[in-house]
């Protein structure tokens, strides 16, 4: 799993002109899920997620997480994220896990980032046309990839 965590003042994310997530302060997580992600991908990235530490403290340190400022998480699903670049200038998505696997994977991983965060978590439409609206806090923008655990 990739995932681009953005710290955010607000986001929102719309399928056909129509609003259907939005959050005020927090993270906008693209989450990218490929053919060999696990559940326990999920567990790690979303614990990761959950408890990494970039908002200010009252010292302006990055010190506290998502939890603690009591921030939301809106959550989209982008298997462009899986994209090789290897070869030629057209991406390939050979990588990108098909519906029938990222469908289950990212409702989970919405599940237990809800479990951790202890309130409902927004999310995107798996497979729609979205047009996805943030304003970067910072900007703070951080890359996760489970494969690649530094």
């Amino acid at each position: 799993m990739k995932a681009v965590i953005q710290r955010v003042t607000q986001a929102n994310v719309s399928v056909s002109d129509n609003t259907i997530s939005e959050i005020g302060l927090g993270l906008m997580v693209l989450l990218g899920i490929s053919n060999n992600d696990t559940i326990e991908d999920a567990k790690w990235l979303c614990k990761k997620l959950i408890n990494l530490r970039i908002f200010d403290d009252e010292n302006d340190v990055m010190n506290l997480s998502v939890k603690d400022v009591n921030g939301d998480i809106l959550i989209v699903s982008q298997f462009t994220l899986q994209a090789s670049t290897k070869k030629g200038n057209r991406p390939s998505y050979i990588n990108a896990a098909k519906p029938d696997i990222a469908i289950p994977l990212y409702k989970h991983f919405l599940e237990l980032a809800e479990l951790e965060l202890g309130k409902a978590v927004q999310s995107g439409e798996f497979g729609a046309n979205m047009q996805v609206f943030l304003l970067n806090d910072g900007p703070v923008t951080i890359i996760i990839d489970t494969k690649n655990k530094e």
